[in-house]
């Protein structure tokens, strides 16, 4: 599967609702939205700075929700938010999170938050029902990667390098991380950070059941950001249907993730 990730209104919030009926087309099975927060701790200059540019904007919270509300009925695509526990606990868990379900997502990647401080949130997710997924670091030891995978619902986030995002020429080594967490988890795994082109999506899928496509799919926005709004899209739809043609021919039969959330 791929899993492509864009960045809530950048470069604007209509860009944001075309592309994503745009990312299905073009193969995508779920879609990572970025909520832009001014001091993201694992993005790479690409992501940050398009963050750093929607919030200039004067982006708001409900103008996202707004935009998925106003999209979810056009994508059976599952939607995911990416966004910082910060922003959640200043915005109330309870009410962020049932907005969240409201507008349309089906789960929450919380990139920040630590595992032992996560129960207030996967719960409230399992109660909105929303999949709540947590990272797993390439340095995590195995005994809490395991830990961090039976926490998770919906899929594990597996990060297939050290250090922020950011588009990368080597290919990850993940298959042994991976070997591991199938022995704790039935969950689909996708792996994500530094992987670009269909090449890297076809060697992460021989062994994850998702590749994440994040900083490669920004970059092409930010340098489409003057064209006119069609041409912007369809660049971005052509570059992701090129890394769907890297899927791995072979695989695992995991059902997608997740199911589309019922248009509220």
């Amino acid at each position: 599967m791929l899993m492509p990730f864009i960045t809530a209104g950048f470069p604007d919030l209509e860009t944001t609702v075309r592309l994503i009926p745009a990312l299905e087309r073009a193969g995508a099975g779920v879609c990572e939205i970025g909520l832009p927060f001014s001091d993201p701790i694992a993005d790479g200059p690409v992501i940050a700075s398009s963050m750093h540019e929607a919030l200039a904007r004067g982006l708001r919270l409900a103008e996202i929700f707004d935009a998925v509300r106003a999209v979810r009925s056009q994508s059976n695509m599952g939607l995911v938010a990416m966004v910082s526990w910060s922003i959640v606990h200043r915005r109330q868990p309870q009410a962020f999170i049932d907005e969240c379900a409201g507008s349309g997502f089906d789960g929450l990647i919380f990139p920040d938050l630590p595992l032992e401080e996560s129960a207030e949130a996967r719960a409230l997710a399992a109660q909105s029902g929303l999949t709540c997924s947590l990272l797993i670091a390439p340095t995590t030891p195995a005994d809490r990667a395991a830990a961090i995978a039976r926490a998770s619902t919906g899929f594990v986030y597996l990060l297939a390098r050290t250090g922020i995002t950011g588009v990368r020429e080597e290919t990850p080594e993940i298959e042994s991380r991976v070997k591991m967490l199938r022995e704790v988890t039935d969950l689909p795994i996708a792996c994500g950070f530094g992987i670009g082109s269909a090449a890297a999506v076809a060697a992460v899928t021989q062994h994850a059941d998702a590749a994440i496509v994040g900083s490669a799919i920004v970059q092409r926005l930010a340098d489409a950001r003057e064209a006119p709004i069609d041409q912007r899209v369809a660049t971005v739809e052509s570059f992701v249907r090129e890394l769907a043609a890297g899927l791995a021919a072979r695989q695992r039969g995991v059902p997608p993730f997740p199911e589309k959330n019922s248009p509220k």
